[in-house]
């Protein structure tokens, strides 16, 4: 497996993928501050002060050295320049080259498939940059708009952990999504769309 850097922003059909900076502070705090966006996540909403962490974390983090780095992209709109998304990708294991990857979008962009296009470069990045073997997704059970993301992205549920963990005061149930390399190639083969490129 070999390293891999954001070393450019990644251009897809509507957005641009590109390193957080301080001027992103408003509409991440947009994100991480609502309710319904944390709904279904470890974190409740988040303070102004935490968000600044937050920000500073994914401000830092262009690069997969290896395991337990997380990559972290604000998803741009290209005609507008809003950031309506953030995404991530997680070097979860070394020995079994797996990856995981994340995603929120901003409560006013939602619903028009942002999510899943600023994921799919993130899958390429693991299979392709990182040369992992298999990348999972985890959700709430009850995100049913999360696991839609997961399933346009080729991903396939893997198990239903019925009530397995204690989350804000309650039992809450987690499905498992994942995609092996050879899968991700062969839809990449088959749909022949453009999974993310890093110019124009």
């Amino acid at each position: 497996m070999a390293a891999w850097e954001l070393t450019e922003p990644i251009w897809t059909e509507r957005l641009v993928l590109r390193a957080y900076t301080a001027a992103d502070f408003d509409p991440l705090y947009a994100m991480r501050s609502n309710a319904e966006v944390a709904r279904y996540l470890y974190w409740e909403p988040q303070t102004e002060a935490e968000v600044r962490e937050t920000l500073a974390r994914k401000m830092a983090s262009t690069s997969l050295q290896g395991e337990g780095d997380v990559l972290a992209l604000a998803a741009e709109e290209r005609t507008s320049g809003a950031l309506v998304a953030d995404v991530i990708l997680a070097w979860a294991s070394s020995e079994h080259a797996t990856g995981e990857v994340g995603y929120i979008t901003h409560p006013a962009h939602g619903g028009q498939g942002y999510a899943t296009e600023a994921t799919r470069p993130l899958l390429g990045v693991a299979f392709d940059g990182l040369g992992l073997h298999r990348v999972i997704g985890r959700l709430e059970a009850r995100n049913a708009a999360s696991a839609r993301v997961l399933e346009k992205l080729g991903m396939r549920r893997e198990a239903h952990l019925v009530e397995n963990e204690w989350v804000k005061g309650e039992w809450q149930s987690e499905l498992a999504y994942a995609i092996l390399d050879r899968e991700w190639r062969s839809e990449a083969s088959a749909s022949d769309q453009g999974y993310g490129r890093t110019t124009e």
